[in-house]
């Protein structure tokens, strides 16, 4: 018992996915999982019951999202105010670079899977122990994505005990810290495309987000209908359009 040794876990989490396994760890909008290897991100979408067109995101950090994404100067000021003048937990979504080594590393049918024509979903601000992870990732080109520890349509877990027994099983590492910082909003991060400014998800801090972006930008975001009219906060899907 004791303080939590984030350097000695991330070091884990990293030796587990360039090992082509799968982990579930904490971050302060609930639980995820994720990896890196094509197999081991197609064993968690068979354990989710995740429906093909869905998207998975890369875990990153602010650094990672300066590098891969390309946004114009306006929409950059936008997510520096959030992620770091407020230190908030935002999906980007964004036009991004190919050639990025982190981007390049990722194999082909993964980035299709990860991918909605130009753009790429990006986490940012996930918590102490995914920004260490992402780190090591970072500096080894080693991608890492996924999406949160749950089958699909249940809703994000914020305690390891919560987590289904279907999704603990496809796994090779369990990291738990206990009850996550943002339990109280009851869904995953919030998720925004700049490349149209459209909001994708409403999640965690979308009352501080929004605020945000119409006290210091004058854009008006989409008014939360609620849990229980919206559960998943979905206003629109993260898909690949239709062919």
């Amino acid at each position: 018992m004791g303080r939590h040794d984030v350097n000695a876990d991330a070091k884990r989490v990293f030796d587990t996915i360039t090992a082509g396994g799968a982990v579930i760890l904490p971050g302060d909008i609930g639980y995820g999982a994720g990896a890196s290897s094509s197999e081991a991100l197609q064993r968690l979408f068979v354990a989710k019951k995740r429906a093909p067109h869905k998207r998975h995101a890369m875990v990153g950090n602010y650094e990672l999202h300066r590098e891969v994404h390309e946004l114009g100067s306006r929409e950059q000021e936008i997510v520096d105010a959030i992620t770091l003048d407020a230190d908030l937990p935002l999906c980007v979504v964004a036009p991004y670079r190919a050639d990025h080594p982190v981007v390049a590393a990722v194999e082909a049918e993964t980035l299709a899977a990860s991918t909605v024509g130009n753009t790429l979903a990006m986490l940012v601000n996930g918590g102490r122990l995914q920004e260490e992870v992402v780190r090591l990732c970072h500096q080894a080109g080693v991608p890492f994505l996924g999406s949160s520890a749950n089958l699909t349509g249940t809703g994000t877990k914020f305690r390891v005990e919560d987590i289904q027994q279907p999704i603990l099983d496809a796994v090779d590492l369990v990291i738990d810290y206990g009850l996550r910082k943002y339990h109280h909003y009851r869904r995953s991060s919030t998720i925004i495309d700049f490349s149209t400014m459209e909001v994708v998800r409403i999640g965690s801090c979308y009352d501080l987000i929004s605020d945000i972006m119409a006290r210091q930008f004058g854009i008006r975001l989409p008014v939360d209908p609620g849990r229980e009219a919206l559960p998943s906060g979905h206003l629109r899907e993260q898909t690949a359009p239709a062919t």
